[in-house]
């Protein structure tokens, strides 16, 4: 006995919802549109991945060129590979310029609140963004270092790096984090390129932060249970060429840094 023949999936997907047609057979029509489509080269962008695959296939030659492989730090032998999708067609796709806004200054300074206040203004404006907090970043990426100096320029170091990534998806990345060291701060601007690096300074005394102590640390190093504390027994060095300095209310910081971004950085 013949078995019965299975529909086409457009078919499928274009039957009756009458038709007794399970769920499972809805879900594997579905796939196989997708699949067909994609082996087309039809997948709504001009030349689908899969086409240039085929084209690069077609026409590279039968001698291929030796990768150069690199060495960076204590990595070996490692290739950097190229995609056809960039930094300009994420940021057309989500109309708005990838920057990173670093925050600095002493802890409590204001630096998390002008964070998600800027970062809630431009969300509520349609534009996406996203904030690297430094004391989030230590419950995980971050939680294998100390305070001590060397770890703190490896903790800048890494958020950095992450911030790069996410400007590079085009995506308005927001670094809070106190960054005592001035040379520290300056080699994540040097991992951004085109000048899309925004530094913004929390000006703030001494005095007027320790008064605040939000967290209670202040208290702590003042009292000797907490060594190394910036501002109290491990300096800060204050940003020279900030492109923003901060003294005022936290609110109006957060407003002039979104004017600052509107005119220069969201399309």
């Amino acid at each position: 006995m013949s078995s019965p023949s299975i529909p086409p999936p457009l078919l499928l997907l274009r039957a009756s919802t009458s038709a007794p047609l399970s769920v499972n057979w809805r879900k594997r029509a579905a796939r196989a549109s997708v699949a067909a489509a994609a082996l087309a080269g039809d997948g709504g962008c001009a030349g689908s991945g899969m086409e240039q695959l085929r084209q690069g296939k077609a026409s590279s030659s039968p001698v291929q060129e030796k990768p150069v492989m690199s060495n960076i730090g204590k990595s070996t032998n490692i290739l950097w590979h190229d995609c056809p999708i960039g930094q300009p067609e994420r940021q057309k796709l989500l109309g708005q310029k990838g920057c990173v806004i670093w925050i600095t200054g002493l802890s409590g300074s204001g630096k998390s609140t002008v964070a998600c206040a800027l970062s809630r203004e431009l969300h509520c404006r349609g534009h996406h963004t996203y904030v690297l907090d430094g004391d989030n970043l230590r419950h995980g990426l971050n939680r294998d270092l100390s305070f001590k100096a060397e770890d703190r320029t490896e903790n800048i170091r890494r958020v950095g790096e992450v911030a790069k990534l996410f400007a590079d998806a085009g995506t308005i990345c927001i670094a809070s984090l106190i960054s005592p060291y001035r040379r520290d701060r300056d080699a994540c601007r040097a991992l951004v390129p085109d000048s899309r690096f925004i530094e913004v300074f929390m000006d703030l005394p001494l005095e007027i932060c320790e008064a605040r102590d939000p967290k209670g640390l202040y208290k702590l190093a003042r009292t000797g249970k907490i060594k190394g504390f910036t501002g109290v027994d491990d300096p800060y060095e204050s940003p020279v060429n900030s492109e923003t300095k901060n003294d005022g209310p936290r609110w109006a910081t957060a407003i002039h840094s979104h004017h600052m971004l509107k005119h220069r950085y969201l399309q």
